[in-house]
């Protein structure tokens, strides 16, 4: 099946934007503008949380309980404000300055992994169109002598491990350690993925490098009041951000606000109460999830996005590989959108945002927000995370959703 929007994965990421070419430091929250961008990344979550398994288990000495035999079977900005570009609906991204002198690059932001790469100046053909990191132009950078790997999806980059200050929204992190991506495979050609790399802001425990990821570095540097930031994404421009040190409470109902645990400091991984489809629950109550704004949709487990759509009038399913995508027709599509309850606080999900379009163009069957794959856990992507503002409290250990203002 082609889709008409090239949604043939399940992972999108997100990204930072900074105002100016060398950006200034700054001592409190900092706002950072998120664009979107459209890509067809990642057709397999599988394959990055494996990976992030392989890392925890590596870096703690034991495994992570979610990688258990069971599921391996598959205008002017206030302070602390970082507003996100946006190509098209499933990709936010941004900037950050790299060494001494600067060198800038547009990053994504993926709460579902946890390291910083960037094209090295010595990458091939296949960095061509990004920006290229050149370590021997700054006088901060530190070639570490570490090689590395990373698999997203069915993306992968490799390279060598170097240090050199990064800054990000007018906060720096000094000697913060970073991927020189000498190879790049074709999922994060400039085709394909607008950014020139990836910032994780997921915990060092799921590290590659392994390394503290890049929010950590700002923690510990002591820059921050709070261990704190907060994601609003929106499909309309010039609406989305990442907010460093805090949150931007313009931007949500302080008084319609839940916090849940994170059960695992590996990934943001909490409780998901339940998840339900017009009153009527679905699956099983009080299951992991990972919140994750690397990934587009709400995956599930085969046989509980199965059940999701048992009885939904002309619903069809479409398996691509392991992974199994729904379609519904257009003009129904929006009575059929999920609720997840988190903390005790159910958040309906728009029927703009589980509406993902046409299967193919001049079709009356739309892409559905929800997906099965080879997981014995949920995924939150975007299609929920568009509907809340959250808020990721590293110093706390929760997750935070509130409605939007």
């Amino acid at each position: 099946m082609k889709l008409a929007h090239s949604f043939t994965s399940l992972l999108a990421l997100v990204s930072l934007v900074a105002g100016s070419p060398v950006q200034q430091l700054n001592t409190h929250a900092l706002r950072l503008p998120l664009e979107l961008s459209k890509r067809t990344l990642h057709k397999s979550p599988r394959m990055k949380y494996r990976r992030g398994f392989a890392a925890y288990e590596a870096n703690k000495g034991y495994a992570h309980p979610l990688s258990m035999p069971s599921s391996s079977k598959s205008t002017k900005r206030d302070a602390g404000d970082v507003s996100l570009m946006s190509q098209d609906v499933d990709l936010w991204y941004a900037s950050i300055d790299v060494g001494t002198p600067a060198q800038t690059f547009t990053v994504s932001i993926d709460t579902g992994s946890a390291d910083l790469f960037l094209p090295s100046v010595n990458c091939s053909d296949s960095c061509n169109g990004h920006n290229r990191y050149d370590p021997s132009k700054s006088s901060t950078a530190d070639d570490l002598h570490k090689a590395f790997v990373l698999t997203f999806g069915e993306g992968e980059v490799e390279g060598e491990q170097i240090a050199d200050n990064v800054v990000i929204g007018g906060y720096e992190a000094k000697g913060q350690t970073l991927g020189a991506a000498t190879v790049y495979s074709s999922d994060f050609s400039s085709e394909n993925f607008i950014p020139d790399g990836l910032a994780g802001f997921s915990f060092e425990s799921i590290s590659g490098y392994p390394a503290p990821p890049l929010f950590q570095t700002l923690v510990e540097s002591g820059q921050f009041q709070e261990a704190v930031f907060g994601v609003k994404l929106s499909a309309k421009p010039g609406a989305s951000e990442l907010y460093l040190g805090g949150t931007n409470t313009a931007l949500y109902q302080q008084g319609n606000m839940s916090y849940t645990p994170v059960t695992e400091a590996g990934y943001w991984e909490v409780t998901l109460d339940q998840i339900s489809r017009d009153g009527i629950p679905m699956g099983a109550p009080e299951t992991s999830s990972i919140i994750d704004t690397g990934t587009t949709l709400i995956v599930a487990d085969t046989g509980d996005a199965a059940a999701y759509f048992d009885g939904i009038p002309g619903a069809t399913s479409y398996t691509d590989e392991s992974e199994v995508l729904y379609s519904i027709p257009c003009d129904i599509i929006d009575n059929y959108a999920p609720t997840l309850t988190f903390g005790g606080h159910p958040v309906t999900v728009s029927g703009d945002t589980f509406n993902l379009g046409p299967t193919e163009e001049r079709s009356s069957d739309c892409l559905a927000g929800v997906a099965g794959a080879d997981v014995d856990f949920w995924i939150v992507g975007d299609v929920f995370l568009q509907n809340v503002y959250s808020i990721f409290d590293m110093g706390e250990l929760r997750v935070g959703f509130a409605e939007l203002a």
